[in-house]
């Protein structure tokens, strides 16, 4: 079942941040944009990418109004010593989500039962906790921060300016789509 236009349901997990322990919910989502980015486990191999990739990205970001939160199945304390211990890690300035009950991998619907492990999703939330944009990749293939940075405009674009749609390949500053009688078969 796809989670596109639900809110993002309850949930009470520990994070590390910033060199502390902190609590986050899905109130955290509230009142501004939000990535959260599920991988696989702490200390591997294409999840160090991914995540010095979004780090890369952070700042952009931010600057769109939009917050980060990158989650696996690893515990809050797991995520400090990978960020204590690695030089890619110890870049991360977002906030990383330990879910060992795998309550919030199992919300978002990336919990490989196998493995017990995330998948890789990716989702982007708007200010009121909805899911507007949603990617799961298969486990060997990482992503490309750079294309996310394009959704979230797009998505914030046509959440401000109702009545019009981005085509693909959209770009901040060109056109848009009216959807209307007179589109239809000319497009």
């Amino acid at each position: 079942m796809s989670l596109i236009g639900k809110e993002v349901s309850a949930f009470n997990a520990k994070a590390y941040f910033n060199g502390d322990f902190i609590s986050v919910s899905e109130a955290n989502f509230k009142g501004k944009w939000s990535v959260v980015c599920f991988y696989p486990a702490d200390f591997t191999f294409v999840c160090p990418t991914e995540l010095e990739d979004l780090q890369n990205q952070y700042a952009t970001l931010k600057d769109l109004g939009v917050e980060v939160y990158s989650v696996s199945t690893d515990t809050h304390f797991t995520h400090k010593a990978w960020h204590d211990n690695s030089e890619t890690i110890g870049k991360i300035e977002y906030i990383m989500i330990g879910d060992p009950s795998q309550k919030l991998t199992r919300i978002f619907d990336v919990l490989d039962e196998e493995e017990g492990l995330a998948q890789r999703g990716t989702f982007i939330i708007d200010p009121e906790g909805v899911v507007q944009a949603m990617e799961i990749n298969a486990d060997g293939i990482g992503r490309d921060a750079s294309t996310l940075v394009n959704k979230i405009k797009a998505a914030q674009y046509v959440r401000n300016n109702p009545g019009e749609v981005c085509p693909a390949k959209w770009q901040e500053g060109s056109a848009t789509l009216k959807p209307s009688l007179d589109l239809v078969g000319k497009i």
